[in-house]
């Protein structure tokens, strides 16, 4: 996650942490206690997500009891979803920093690839492939900052042409073909493996979940980075180190892109240049999504976790139905524009009731 800073002016991070946790309560308007927090207005908003997860898999249980609801079928909905989760988790640290970033399924790609490559095809071990593949996606990342923070070049811009950049790189170094015969080892620790009939790299993403929301929700990090979000002026005013704080989010971003290519390459045993691109719309879907839920008009880890798989069901049974596969581009799409609308909403009714409240 993005380094802790000291603050430059007088007072140093006690000071302008104190200043990010009032703001940040008065634009979120949290509740102070647990009472507060089930009691009264917002609850509908914050569970609504999880109930909307409840009513897709009952729909679809009725129309397809024999397949649907069964073990074997939610295993699988669990497992499959874990590299979607990550690339999301790893989407919410810049968007909660008021930046975009567009190359992190390109750089997925790229993490997959360089490990399959560097390991099937010139015989490096497992490790030495798995490091110089995360180093190459932090390279990435501080592209990226570079470009965002120095340059100020829109985060929306750069990103999308860097993706693109290296999105080429992918295709160059797999000559535009499928690399596949990865080490047995790597498949055997993310689907080899199964707990409770899940495969590990769900457990992997599970994890994370916990480490983003608890940096989210009980660290300066999260509070700097969500003051940042909120407003960089006033920010750097407070004394944070903005530009230090957004490029931290942009590298995290990519670090976690790089995580999610490992997966993935133990998924597929192997790495193909262009299936990483069809993870785009879902991950910010999910991350959109995500924040109309549990915190609502906040990027969470929590409602990222419940978005993914409230997706991923309904694709799942779409499937299960035999509609065209048009129609999960449709679906997906759709819970986009939705979900943008809707966090919207949500954030900014937070900030209108949160000067009545406290």
């Amino acid at each position: 996650m993005p380094t802790e800073v000291s603050s430059p002016t007088s007072g140093g991070a006690a000071a302008a942490d104190t200043a990010v946790s009032k703001t940040t309560d008065l634009v979120v308007a949290e509740p102070k206690s647990p009472r507060r927090y089930l009691r009264g207005n917002g609850l509908f908003e914050r569970y609504a997500l999880v109930a909307a997860l409840v009513v897709v898999f009952a729909f679809f249980s009725i129309l397809k009891p024999e397949v649907y609801p069964t073990a074997s079928n939610i295993q699988n909905i669990l497992g499959s979803q874990a590299v979607l989760l990550i690339l999301a988790l790893g989407l919410i640290v810049p968007l909660t920093a008021g930046e975009f970033d567009l190359s992190s399924v390109s750089v997925m790609s790229l993490s997959a690839m360089m490990i399959a490559v560097l390991n099937v095809q010139h015989g490096w071990s497992l490790g030495s492939a798995v490091i110089v593949a995360l180093i190459a996606t932090l390279v990435v990342g501080l592209i990226n900052a570079f470009l965002v923070v120095r340059l100020q070049i829109d985060s929306f811009i750069a990103t999308l042409g860097s993706g693109t950049v290296v999105l080429g790189v992918v295709q160059w170094i797999s000559k535009s073909t499928s690399v596949t015969g990865i080490d047995s080892a790597l498949v055997e620790a993310t689907v080899g493996t199964r707990v409770f009939g899940v495969s590990l790299q769900f457990y992997y993403a599970l994890v994370l979940v916990v480490i983003v929301a608890l940096i989210f929700q009980f660290t300066p990090v999260g509070r700097r980075l969500l003051f940042v979000g909120r407003g960089a002026a006033v920010a750097r005013l407070s004394g944070l180190h903005v530009d230090r704080i957004r490029a931290g989010a942009l590298v995290t971003s990519s670090g976690i892109a790089g995580i999610a290519g490992i997966i993935y390459a133990g998924m597929l045993s192997g790495a193909d240049p262009s299936s990483g691109q069809s993870f785009m719309l879902p991950a910010f879907a999910a991350a959109y999504l995500g924040a109309t839920a549990i915190i609502p008009g906040r990027f969470n880890a929590v409602g990222t976790l419940f978005a993914v798989y409230f997706l991923a069901a309904g694709v799942v049974g779409l499937q299960m139905l035999g509609v065209a596969s048009f129609v999960q581009q449709l679906f997906y799409g759709g819970a986009l524009i939705m979900a943008v609308a809707l966090s919207g909403a949500v954030r900014r009714r937070s900030t209108t009731k949160a000067p009545a409240r406290r």
